[in-house]
């Protein structure tokens, strides 16, 4: 619990619970090394360099998760579908990505909850973004 003015008490949130930005970096850094040896999912990132799709990830997934609103601030709102519309997202992108994504969450070593919460919300995302049969 973290005490603020007034001596009312606040829940911390999960992305101030599971350490707050330099775990989303670990994370989503760990995935983009898999997404980069990716032959389905590589193609699916124009720029040469995966850094700027790496830092919106990363700054959406803090904000999703209560910390800082800079994606949004930059961005908007993150409007996913409407963002992964212009790619053919299938079955098997989705498997990819949760395959790499998944060795990143294992590689952060979260408590029991926090990775299950944090895989939940992951695994769903996955499936929404799916827009093509196969």
């Amino acid at each position: 619990m973290t005490e603020i003015p007034h001596g009312t008490l606040q829940e911390q949130t999960f992305y101030e619970q599971v350490g707050g930005e330099p775990t989303f970096r670990r994370l989503v850094h760990r995935f983009y090394q898999g997404v980069a040896e990716d032959p389905l999912l590589r193609p699916m990132y124009p720029e040469q360099d995966l850094g700027p799709a790496e830092e919106r990830l990363a700054l959406f997934l803090m904000q999703y998760w209560g910390g800082p609103r800079t994606y949004s601030d930059d961005r908007g709102h993150p409007r996913l579908r409407m963002r992964h519309a212009p790619f053919v997202v299938d079955r098997a992108a989705h498997d990819a990505w949760l395959r790499h994504m998944r060795v990143a969450v294992d590689e952060l070593k979260l408590s029991a909850e926090h990775e299950e919460q944090l895989w939940r919300y992951l695994t769903y995302a996955a499936a929404s973004m799916v827009n093509t049969e196969g």
